[in-house]
């Protein structure tokens, strides 16, 4: 039985301690593999000093995993408590000029956090869907990533609706979605900070000849290097402002989701070729040393002991990373694990995640529990100990006994995966079903190539004997391929996968079956 790795008695002395109301700072890294953290990967080749200070002040999680394998549905299931496939998005991303993905009336975590009295500010890449207005007579823009020049059809004058002001945050700064992805200028609240007026594109890898972002509308003077460093300034002054209401009782909630590492792969000078490996890991470099100037202005404002800090990734490492580069150095972005971004496997979804909370939980700990992104909804209500109506939040379950150290509590004993063209998985205990014969993304056998067609239907294995997802055991255990595949047919027909009335999906839920499979798409 998994269990979390801190005294018992530790865990007493801690319960009850801290704010009832913390502040808290959610930081979520894109495309950070569970290997290129070295609280999780000693054997790991970059340098993640930030990280792995808040791992030996908090807890590190071993088996925390996003909803999905790619960007846009795991936020949606970070900001809404909710598996991914419940919303409309089935498979794939949103683009940047996408619609909202949110539904009108849903409770979101920010909305939540407000109506509890937190001021709530999202800083960075939102990748949930904006209501941009188009010129007169033009269409609106649907969910497909490519919109390119089609992009000039927005009206960038003018306010935009549906956004993170729109789901329950008061304040928004940041990009509309991955920044390989149109339009490049940066919003503000509900409208562009700079109204594109050039057509532009960046490198995927800063000073590297061959392959480019996608080209569409770009403000003048936006640059792909200087996003991180305008995200990290932003929350440190957001943090500078808040403080003087925090401890006068008014806590705060920062979601800052950066842009990085995720492609374009575009470190700063001053980070350049200071790993000693690739463009990518300067990048992963970079990006931990601004999670550590948030938690330097955290200690600085004197408010690092009264606030909960969540750092995570989406999902696991992108193949735009260079694989071949990256374990010529002796790295693995993935650590043990099968896989990479997009895929069904282990790699797609186990996540770097650590917590921090001054006592309340202990420094230095590890769990090996399961856990999801989704569940930050319910153990925020926990911790304020207002009750999420039940009509909200329908597959998050509170974390907050493994933070404390409490035994005995009831915890997460199932979830649900979810790769980028739309294949499950169900993990339960020591067993993960995968419903499609192949990676159901792009590493190999990848989604719907003709090598997956030779394979059996369904993938089972044994993560306790075999946790790099090595040997098929289906056809050994049809009995357990039968009962977890009826657990999924049940959270889906329920819709939730905790206690409490059914609710309705967004749209009709499809199982992949055994059969041709379109493949997933090639872009990272």
């Amino acid at each position: 039985m998994v269990a979390v790795l801190a005294m018992a008695t530790a865990a007493v002395s801690l319960h009850g301690a801290g704010a009832a109301k913390p502040n808290i700072v959610l930081i979520l890294a894109d495309d950070l593999g569970y290997g290129d953290v070295r609280c999780l990967n000693p054997e790991g080749k970059i340098a993640t000093p930030d990280i792995d200070r808040l791992a030996a002040a908090g807890m590190v999680f071993t088996d925390a995993h996003s909803s999905s394998a790619v960007c846009t549905p795991t936020r949606y299931g970070l900001m809404t408590g909710r598996y991914n496939w419940r919303s409309r998005l089935k498979s794939g991303v949103l683009g940047g000029m996408s619609p909202p993905l949110i539904e009108p009336g849903r409770l979101t975590l920010p909305s939540y956090l407000r109506q509890q009295g937190y001021h709530t500010a999202c800083i960075g890449k939102w990748h949930l869907g904006l209501g941009w207005q188009v010129r007169a007579g033009g269409p609106g823009f649907d969910d497909r990533v490519e919109k390119g020049e089609e992009a000039w059809r927005a009206d960038f004058t003018r306010p935009i609706a549906g956004g993170p002001l729109g789901v329950g945050f008061d304040r928004f700064f940041g990009i509309a979605a991955s920044l390989d992805m149109v339009p490049y200028t940066f919003i503000e609240d509900d409208h562009v900070a700079v109204v594109p007026t050039l057509t532009n594109d960046f490198p995927m890898i800063i000073a590297r000849p061959g392959g480019a972002t996608r080209r569409g509308p770009a403000a003048a003077g936006f640059e792909a290097e200087a996003v991180l460093p305008a995200l990290t300034a932003k929350a440190v002054a957001y943090l500078d402002g808040r403080a003087a209401e925090a401890k006068a009782g008014r806590p705060f909630f920062l979601y800052l989701p950066l842009n990085a590492p995720h492609t374009p792969i575009a470190p700063t000078a001053a980070w350049r070729g200071k790993s000693g490996i690739n463009a990518y890991a300067d990048f992963v470099m970079q990006t931990d040393a601004s999670i550590g100037e948030v938690l330097g202005a955290l200690d600085r404002l004197g408010l690092a002991k009264d606030t909960l800090v969540i750092v995570a990734s989406d999902n696991g490492c992108s193949p735009a990373a260079q694989f071949s580069e990256l374990r010529a150095k002796g790295h693995e972005p993935s650590g043990p694990l099968r896989g990479a971004k997009a895929d069904i496997f282990e790699g797609g979804h186990r996540i770097p995640l650590v917590v921090r909370w001054p006592g309340r939980v202990q420094a230095g700990s590890r769990s090996d529990r399961l856990i999801c992104l989704n569940d930050i909804f319910a153990t925020c209500a926990e911790i304020i100990g207002k009750p999420v109506p039940s009509d909200a939040a329908e597959d998050s379950i509170s974390l907050l006994p493994v933070l404390e150290g409490r035994s005995g509590a009831p915890m997460r004993e199932t979830l649900v995966h979810h790769s980028i063209d739309g294949s499950f998985a169900v993990r339960q205990g020591r067993w993960k079903l995968e419903l499609c014969p192949d990676s159901g993304g792009w590493s190999a056998p990848a989604s719907g190539s003709p090598a997956s067609a030779k394979l059996p239907p369904t993938q089972l294995y044994d993560l306790v004997r075999d946790p790099a997802e090595t040997d098929n055991v289906a056809a050994a255990h049809p009995e357990i391929v039968a009962r977890l595949t009826g657990l999924l047919d049940r959270y889906i027909s329920e819709g939730r996968s905790t206690p409490g009335p059914s609710r309705p999906n967004t749209g009709p839920v499809e199982i992949r079956r055994p059969g041709p499979r379109p493949a997933a798409s090639t872009k990272p």
